[in-house]
């Protein structure tokens, strides 16, 4: 049994979805430039600064053009250009589309197997202990150690001891005349242990003993305890003759042992790192090693991870080297385990220091270093001493394997021959028994006859001694009659055990002192064990009694007359247990091996116990052990499951013959086969895979279960009668888990025994079922010995065999006439007998060589018979159960697919269809009126997918017969590769081509399995069924992993054979066209918006977020969903784009030829949708760049936080196999999914640091160059589809609607990122379509031209040369082809420039050095067009582009000036003006301005822009109609601003608004100007400037008026009705630039308008930080004054600015206009500062030397306007002598003390602020001083007497204001302020006393000529 080959049946080809190892050595990463934008870099533009317009023209005629492609410029017919086109497309292409996108989903992948685990031999967690030294502080003696493990909560010694020998070669050479021979195995000092259950109660118990001596275990210690080798000096003479004793105790007592001390070590404590018990100081030498093959870091996070979760992890952990030094002394009646546990059970307790047991003083060091054990240790021997490779040398020593005894049952089958024997002495008493027996030693020997010469050597030696031993003895305590023993003495017994086997214990007292006469030994009591009983092994506890005599030699047999010890009492307990291969010790599994024995033997009669089994009553035995067999324990069945089930087998297959009559067994075996199998699935949860089945079981189908076969062999003479002759030291054993030495099947031949690799001739194998390999797991075989068949081999059939039936018939009979809870069990394991049935025919048809035959007469009829009752019957199970037993419904689905996949290779396929015809049938009508139809269709989806899963699935399709209906139901093709082609070649006639892409009848009659597949698909997304988003999921991913197979699957990775293959699936074309409106749309940003807003999805919610979908909250309600419709006509994105990778597949892989003659049929409608389908694809797989490749995609989060779910309940241990089998089909069913609700909320903080999985740079570098090539490969896809489209749609009568479409498309997929290789493909395409249909683009839409001019442009300024080479070409092209219809290209260069400049106003990273090469490319290309040469097209176009680039130049100075808002704004403004003649982009240039303006809260600059714009629609509105309503051009607009005169039409180059392509935007309309103004009103509104909404609505009103718009009406008058509150409007300074670093705006002066209540320092503060960050903190100075400045004293490398705060200035006829506030601070164009200054050049001097200094400055604007500076363009200077600004200052006074007095309502304390401010005590300057300076005399100029007289009337003005003034105080003031006024009136009449007599003086010159002077103060005027 355990040397016999492996038989395995394999396919051909194996079917994978995931063969997809992506190919990544096929990318064509050179072709795929990969447009990133946001890599694009501009050249740096500080080193160029641009001066004038001329100078950039100049910069382009310098620059260089991309190269030029050749064939541009030369005409070719449109045929020859598609077909060159065609081919360059197919140039380099990736044959499979799939290698480049993710592999399906492993959670779907149902068809999917994993191959099973090959049998071996079971194996825990390892450990390695190595044993390194043992001192004491005195050596004296030889010491002996032994290691085992106890579990201490289970009480139980968990591996067999180690014995191990550290004696030095003195001391091991005192014992050489006991030890003649030493075996190398014996010299081992490094053990390995397996632990199968970890736990924190394993200790590694250490005992020490040594050479037997008198006196009692404390007495020999006495030496350790007192003596030490450094005080030598005192204890010498004792020391020696301590020496001496032990020297003399070795040669006499060598071969006897006495117990001496022992310790523990608690494992966890290693294990988990943490401080032990055990350990010395660690400085010392508990130091820790660090193993080379250990990885010491990575290992230290992972194991303190470890021992948070589960702190016994033995497998991995860090080595630790220990020095024990705690050992305790044994006490001689505390020897037994119990005692042991006691003490282990204290030691956990760190309380007590087991004050009870004494220690060992001596100072002993242990050093012994404990490590996981590797993988393949080199040198190491098997319990049993066999080698186990790697041994590379046969004298080095060794290591061993210790045998484990399991704590619990462990459930693994045998695989290899063991057969050990363990007896554990345990007690005896002696106390009762006379004479002198005190020392007593106990022999064990193992005896195969009564004869003392009968003993066999099978003991396994301990240490240092001899490999195996004839005899044992246990240690000896000294003077105890009735001693405890803790001896295992371990043998090796034969495989026939016979009825003469026994042990023989013999029973000694040894005396320790050398007495005269006294023998060493004396024999004192007898006793043995019959190891056979009733042909079983004898194992357990016995208490047995000890003969006093020596037994007589019958011994066995003649008892009476023997004198027993304590009248026959047990006195003697022993244990015997056996860890063995070959007995099964269960009683029911005995029976049964014993019985089949016997059949096979025919050896009756034959006595079991008490019955004599004859041939009578053979048959009911037998029957009866086979229904015992359910009581069998379950981990013994396990172990013997192989033999078990073989032996089943073969009572089937050869029913016995007793006494000439056939006994057919059949039922009672199947009924027994049945309730094992489904035992063992219920009680071994843990061991299932994904199926439901359990690992045991597949292994053993898949491996081990052969037929057995017919010819008896003749057993080799002699085996087993003497096996332990064998020289089996050298018998190497392979640990390898499966290297199969693949054989080719014997054919009726047996496996030679001594040479098991000997096989017979191969045969050749059938192309269906590949050979069926027969693999050799070397795992352990010993030798072939088997329970029950010593001399027999494995399946010999007894001579007298008449009948053998096929177990495949058998099997089906039994199962289809099986009933109740035996029909019950094979349903419940219907795999197992399915495979069983699968791997029989396999086998049946090799060894009756019938695979070459024809499939119809491979099986009889009565057997197919079986099979269609059987599919029939289970088909009906799956239908009406699968609502009440869903696990097994699951189950039993798959099982049923997964058989009938295998019968496709076996059986005839037509007879197979059918059972799948059947099946579907079955559900279908169950479907219907089900409650739950969802999750049948769950099942139904599975099932076809399990089916589709063949090798042959292509074959089995048909792909290349044409759509007729077959002859035969299906007829029989081969699957040879060579007939494939063949047929391939064969051309498809054409049958309509309509039905080869709609799931028509003939379509499914004649590829059956794919058009079961694509039905379901359609199904399942059809928009009205129940699809649930896990339905969607499962049919796409059928599909999906098929297509993916396909590609993988080198048999057809030829193009032709490929387009047959995409013939089977091209109904998925329409059937993803009908789902277009369901499908996610990728062309949006955010991530889960569908087409419907009302639709959801299942995974919109990736990260988690507080939403709780529909479903879910119905879940956790636990009522049932209602059918929502929205809810299934949405797909997920992860489900729509693999959707739409399959649809591409179809695309790419079907004949062209054929798609054109599908399309040509298609109606308009459909064709837009196809198109609408290829836009979408475009945005799905458009390259997102690494960037969203390294944000983890929210799908792996989904699965991760899946994955957690079921960790956890994995490790609460909540759900076993068969949760999971419920859970994945609650997954599937829309109701049941609590289990996701309860993870929804919470994954979040977890899988932020657990599932980022980070991947390495290389990984994404990957990752991101696959996505690019995938990007590309679709693109092309789709553009194929396109050219197909487009050579299919020129007949039609309705191509202009359909040819926008295309070019829609086409430009959809220029916008997105693209590689340089698709551009190209995708340019010439463009050019191919202009060059065949020019008036699509310039008699229709203009929409398509604007947005194919942008497209071409913004490649232009691509950083890929071959991308610019193109796209300037195609621009060329394009201008070209205008002219060539009108003699002009208006519309082009219109759209030109307009592309132009919002590719410049909305683009952040483009590249103005690229662009300037494509447009001298654009230049190269009109000068070389000789065709053209003499029209004036080339003039045109330099025209043009000239324009081009200054415009661009401009940009760039604008991209420059990023930071400056002012100068950003002027040079947009400049470029605004640039397009003054075309009304479209100074529209663009207005609003892009306008925008600019509000981010930066430039409310009423932003308004004025919008009423430029909307002065500029309505002067060409009123150019195309005369319409009474509309204001009649910008002239309406004036009283809004006087700017907007701009705007009027009126050069002499103005287009016409009818020229086409002029005024073509949406603002050029009624609606357009009503909005603009609406929009112009609103920022009015936020600049609070509410007179200028007014203007707007007088504009508005008429037009709503004409309208009848009364609504709006409405609103208008309420938003006027609004209060016009109290408001700040700006603050304006003037600003001086000076210095050659400002370039253009060198002595430059600007009016700046900044908010309201901007204080002086604030904008200097600004101005200067903005400027020193652009030249250096050191550059920039502030001229402090506001003085004139003189250039020439400036330094030249300073920038310096001059900053003065000025006012808005009216000269008097103004003022009697501007009355409001809203006035004076609206339509602003002059402003004034002020300077005053001294003839000496001081600023301020005494009052009649004070001059001042008037500046007037004229802006060329209105402020507001439409930006914030504005340029002065006049400046006007006037000088006030000292008495005109005396004059001021008194008129300024005389007006305040006006405004106190009359304001209302009155305020008294600003009144007596005025009042005291002007008649308070005389302050210096006061008027009084005033007066006196300049009216005490005349003065002597002649032009200074008006003046005066001015002086003088302003006084007399100025005496009359105080008194109103006076007057006014009076009537306010309350009683406590009279002695006030008193004194304001006193100080009133001194001051009017005072100034009367200068008030009064007259000069008479005045009034004698009048006007005889003028005005003479001095004005200087600078234009």
């Amino acid at each position: 049994v355990y040397t016999d080959d492996w038989l395995v049946i394999q396919r051909n080809i194996l079917f994978s979805s995931s063969f997809k190892k992506r190919n990544y050595l096929t990318l064509l990463s050179h072709a795929h430039v990969l447009q990133d934008d946001s890599k694009r870099r501009s050249v740096s533009l500080d080193e160029t600064p641009r001066g004038s317009w001329a100078s950039s023209i100049f910069d382009l005629k310098n620059s260089s053009p991309d190269a030029l492609l050749p064939s541009v410029l030369e005409r070719t017919a449109a045929e020859d250009m598609d077909h060159r086109n065609t081919e360059a497309r197919l140039q380099g292409r990736h044959s499979d589309l799939m290698g480049l996108y993710p592999p399906p989903d492993e959670d779907e992948a149902v068809e999917r197997c994993s191959a099973p685990e090959v049998p071996k031999e079971h194996c825990g967690q390892r450990i390695m202990v190595k044993c390194l030294s043992l001192k004491f502080e005195i050596e004296i003696e030889p010491i002996f150690g032994t290691l085992a493990l106890y579990d201490i909560k289970e009480k139980k010694k968990i591996s067999e001891n180690f014995y191990f020998d550290l004696n030095s070669d003195q001391m091991k050479g005192l014992l050489k005349p006991h030890t003649p021979h030493i075996a190398i195995s014996t010299l081992a000092r490094s053990a390995i242990f397996s632990i199968t259950y970890p736990s924190a109660d394993i200790f590694l118990v250490i005992k020490l003993e040594k050479v037997l001596q008198q006196g009692d275990i404390g007495d020999c210690c006495e030496p350790y305890m007192v003596m030490k080798e450094s005080d030598s000096s005192k204890h010498k003479e004792k020391l020696e003759k301590v020496r001496l004793q032990a020297e003399q105790a070795c040669s006499r007592l060598g071969q006897f042992r006495m117990p001496f001390a022992w310790t523990a070590i608690h494992l966890i404590n290693i294990v988990s790192s943490v401080g032990g018990l055990d350990r010395s100081d660690p400085d010392s030498d508990s130091e820790r090693k660090s193993h080379g093959t250990w990885n010491e870091r990575k290992k230290k996070a992972f194991e303190r991870m470890s021992v948070g979760d589960d702190m016994c992890n033995f497998a991995t952990f860090r080595p630790a080297t220990l020095t024990v030094t705690n050992f305790f002394k044994q006490e001689g009646d505390r020897l037994s385990d119990e005692d042991l546990y006691k003490f282990l059970a204290d030691m956990r307790r760190p309380s007590s220091v087991l004050r009870r047991l004494r220690p060992v003083t001596g100072e002993p060091h242990l050093k012994i270093d404990i490590s996981p054990a590797p993988d393949l240790p080199h040198y190491c021997l098997s319990p049993e001493l066999l080698h186990i490779k790697p041994y590379p040398d046969l004298r080095v020593r060794p290591t061993k394997e210790v045998q484990e005894f399991p704590a619990r049952c462990v459930y693994t089958p045998h695989t290899t021959y063991r057969n050990l024997l363990y007896v554990y002495p345990q007690s005896l008493n002696f106390s009762s028994r006379q004479g002198s027996v005190r020392n007593i030693a106990v022999k064990v020997q193992f005896m195969a006859g009564e004869d003392p010469s009968q003993a066999l050597p099978v003991i396994f030696g301990k240490s240092s001694c001899a490999e195996f031993m004839k005899e044992a003895y246990t240690p000896v305590i000294y003077h105890n009659k009735s001693p405890e023993f803790y001896e295992e003495m371990k043998m090796k017994i034969p495989a026939n055990l016979t009825d003469n086997h026994h042990l023989l214990f013999t029973f000694y007292h040894i005396s320790c002192q050398p007495k005269q006469n006294t023998p060493l030994e004396t024999p004192v009591g007898y006793t043995w064990i019959p190891l056979m009983q009733h042909g079983r092994l004898r194992t357990g506890s016995f208490s047995l009694p000890v003969s006093v005599e020596k037994p007589p030699p019958s011994y066995s047999v003649q008892l009476p007359g023997m004198k027993w010890v304590d009248n026959h009492k047990g006195v003697f307990n022993v244990e015997v247990t056996a860890a063995s291969s070959v007995h099964t010790q269960d009683p029911h599994l005995d029976k049964f091996f014993t019985l089949v024995y016997v059949l096979e033997e025919y050896s009756f009669p034959f006595r079991l116990k008490d019955v004599i089994i004859t041939e009578a009553n053979m048959e009911g035995e037998l029957k009866a052990s086979m229904a015992a067999l359910r009581g069998a324990l379950l981990d013994t069945c396990v172990r013997f499951l192989h033999q078990l089930l073989n032996k089943l087998i073969q009572l089937i297959v050869y029913p016995p013959v007793i006494a000439a009559q056939i006994v057919n067994l059949g039922r009672v075996a199947f009924e027994a086969m049945a309730l094992l199998v489904n035992q063992m699935h219920k009680n071994l949860e843990g061991n299932l895979d994904q199926h439901g089945r359990n690992n045991l079981l597949v292994s053993y189908i898949h491996y081990c279960f052969r037929l057995p076969t017919a010819e008896p062999t003749i057993p080799p003479s002699g085996v087993g009668t003497k096996s332990y002759e064998m020289p089996m030291q050298y018998a190497t054993l392979s640990r390898a888990t499966a290297r199969p030495s693949s054989l080719h099947l014997s054919r009726s031949k047996s496996i030679s025994n001594s040479n098991p690799d000997l096989a017979s001739t191969p045969v050749s194998p059938d192309e269906e079922v590949q050979r069926i390999i027969g693999s050799k797991a070397n795992d352990r075989s010993c030798n072939r010995m088997s329970a029950f068949l010593d001399s027999v081999a494995l399946f010999s059939v007894p001579t007298r065999q008449t009948i053998k039936k096929l177990l495949h018939e058998e099997l089906a009979l039994q199962w289809v006439v099986s009933t109740s809870t035996v029909r019950e069990a094979a349903l419940q394991q219907a795999w197992f007998f399915f495979q069983l049935m699968t791997k029989s025919m396999a086998h049946h048809l090799f060894l009756t060589s019938k695979l070459d035959s024809p499939r119809r007469q491979r099986f009889p009829d009565r057997f197919v018979d079986d099979i269609a009752a059987l599919v029939c019957a289970i088909s009906a199970d799956i239908a009406s159960r699968y609502h009440k037993d869903v696990e097994l419904v699951e189950r039993l689905n798959t099982s049923l697919a997964f058989f009938l996949n295998d019968l496709l290779s076996l059986m005839d396929r037509g007879f197979v269809f059918n059972l799948i015809r059947s099946y579907y049938k079955q559900i279908a009508s169950k479907l219907y009126a089900a409650q739950n139809p969802s999750s049948l269709n769950a099942l139904r989806m599975d099932f076809t997918r399990i089916v589709c899963s063949h090798e042959h699935y292509v074959i089995l399709n048909l792909p290349c017969s044409t759509l007729s209906p077959p002859a035969s139901p299906s007829p029989s093709t081969s699957s040879t590769t060579s007939q494939v082609c063949s047929s391939f070649s064969s051309m498809v006639q054409d049958q309509g081509v309509a039905t080869m892409f709609e799931l028509s009848v003939p379509f499914r009659q004649q590829h059956f399995l794919s058009g079961l597949l694509l039905t379901e698909l359609s199904l399942i997304l059809d928009p009205d069924g129940e699809g649930f988003f896990f339905l969607h999921k499962k049919a796409i991913s059928a599909v999906h992993s098929l297509l993916c197979s396909h590609d993988a699957d080198p048999r057809y990775s030829d193009p032709q054979v490929r387009a047959h293959v995409a013939q089977l699936y091209l109904p998925l074309i329409p059937i993803v066209m009908e789902t277009l409106h369901q499908l996610h749309d990728f062309s949006d940003s955010s991530p889960a918006r569908v087409r419907h807003a009302s639709a959801h999805t299942d995974d919109a919610d990736p990260d988690g977020s507080n939403t709780i979908s529909q479903s879910v909250a119905m879940a956790i309600a636990g009522s049932p969903l209602p059918h929502a419709k929205a809810n299934s006509s949405s797909l997920s994105a992860e489900c729509s784009r693999t959707l739409l990778v399959c649809f591409l597949w179809v695309l790419k892989n079907a004949d062209a030829a054929l798609l054109e003659r599908w399309v040509s049929d298609l109606s308009v409608l459909q064709i837009n949708r196809l198109l609408d389908l290829l836009h979408l694809c475009v945005s799905c797989f458009e390259y997102k760049g690494k960037k969203t490749l390294e944000r983890i995609n929210s799908l792996t989060f989904k699965k991760s936080q899946d994955m957690k779910a079921r960790l956890e309940e994995a490790i609460l241990g909540t759900i076993g196999a068969r949760q999971e089998m419920v859970r994945r089909c609650r997954e599937r069913s829309p109701y049941g999914s609590q289990e996701n609700v309860r993870w929804r909320k919470n994954v979040t903080h977890w899988r932020q640091n657990a599932d980022r999985v980070d991947k390495s740079k290389a990984e994404v570098e990957q990752e991101s160059v696959v996505d690019g090539n995938l990007a590309t490969e679709a693109s092309l896809i789709v553009l194929d589809t396109l050219e197909i489209i487009v050579k299919t749609v020129v007949a039609s009568e309705l191509k202009e609607s359909l040819l926008g479409g295309v070019l829609r498309v086409l430009l959809h997929s220029m916008a997105g990122n693209q590689s340089a290789l698709f551009l190209q493909h995708c340019f010439t395409t463009q050019r191919a379509l202009v060059f065949k249909f020019p008036e699509m683009l310039f008699e229709e839409d203009t929409e398509l031209c604007a947005d194919l001019c942008l497209r071409l442009l913004r490649h232009c300024s691509s950083s890929v040369g071959s991308v610019r080479s193109h796209a300037s070409a195609s621009l060329y092209l394009l201008m070209r082809q205008n002219f060539e219809i009108g003699n002009n290209f208006a519309r082009v260069k219109m759209q030109v420039t307009m592309s132009l400049s919002s590719l410049v106003g909305t683009s952040q990273n483009f590249n103005e050095e690229h662009l300037r090469r494509s447009l001298k490319t654009i230049l190269t290309y009109a000068e070389e067009d000789l065709e053209l040469r003499d029209t004036p097209f080339p003039e045109q176009v330099q025209d043009l582009v000239f324009n081009l680039h200054m415009i661009l130049t401009d940009t760039v100075k604008m991209k420059e000036h990023q930071q400056d808002p002012e100068m950003l704004i002027d040079l947009m403004y400049r470029i605004a003006k640039g397009y003054q003649n075309s009304p479209d982009l100074r529209l663009t240039w207005l609003q892009n301005m306008a925008g600019k303006h509000s981010e930066r809260g430039n409310h009423a600059e932003a308004a004025h822009c919008l009423v430029h714009s909307a002065a500029l629609v309505a002067e060409y509105l009123n150019m195309l109609e005369d319409c009474r309503y509309l204001p009649i051009g910008c002239v309406t607009f004036q009283h809004v601003s006087s700017n907007v005169l701009e705007e009027s039409a009126v050069s002499d180059d103005v287009l016409s608004p009818e020229e086409e392509g002029i005024c073509a935007g949406k603002y050029f309309s009624e609606s357009g100007l009503v909005g603009l103004l609406e929009q112009a009103a609103a920022s009015f509104n936020m600049a609070a400037m509410y007179e200028a909404i007014n203007e707007v609505y007088k504009i508005l009103l008429p037009i709503h008026e004409a309208n009848r718009d009364f609504k709006k009406l409405a609103t208008v008058h309420g938003k006027l009705h609004d209060a016009f509150n109290k408001r700040m409007f700006g603050t304006y300074f003037r600003v001086g630039f000076y210095g050659c670093r400002f370039g253009d705006l060198d002595e430059q002066e600007f009016v700046y308008k900044e908010p309201s209540i901007t204080k002086l320092a604030e904008i200097s503060h600004r101005l200067e930080e903005f400027y020193s960050e652009r030249f250096g903190d050191e550059v920039v100075e502030i001229i402090k004054d506001s003085n004139p400045v003189d250039k020439h004293k400036l330094d030249a490398n300073k920038a310096y600015l001059q900053i003065t705060y000025v006012e808005p200035h009216f000269d008097t006829y103004e003022l009697k206009e501007r009355i409001t506030y809203f006035d004076k601070n609206y339509n602003l164009r002059t402003f004034m500062y002020c300077t005053p200054f001294t003839l000496d050049g001081r600023a301020h001097g005494d009052l009649c030397e004070q001059y001042k200094r008037k500046t007037i400055l004229t802006t060329s604007h209105a402020f507001p306007y439409i930006k914030t500076r504005i340029n002065v363009i006049h400046k006007e200077e006037i000088i006030l002598v000292p008495m005109e600004v005396a004059i001021e200052d008194m008129q300024k006074k005389t007006q305040e003390l006006a405004f106190a007095t009359n304001q209302d309502p009155a305020d008294s304390k600003m009144l007596q602020m005025v009042l005291q401010g002007c008649v308070g005590t005389t302050v210096n300057q006061g008027p009084l001083e005033v007066a006196q300076v300049f009216l005490s005399d005349i003065p002597n100029d002649p032009k200074l007497f008006r003046h005066h007289n001015k002086l003088r009337l302003c006084f007399k003005d100025f005496t009359k204001r105080c008194e109103d003034a006076l007057r006014k105080n009076k009537a306010l003031i309350g009683p406590d302020q009279k002695e006030y006024h008193k004194e304001l009136e006193r100080n009133y009449n001194k001051l009017k006393d005072a100034l009367g007599p200068l008030i009064n003086r007259k000069i008479p010159q005045l009034y004698r000529t009048q006007n005889s002077y003028s005005r003479s103060s001095l004005r200087r005027v600078d234009c």
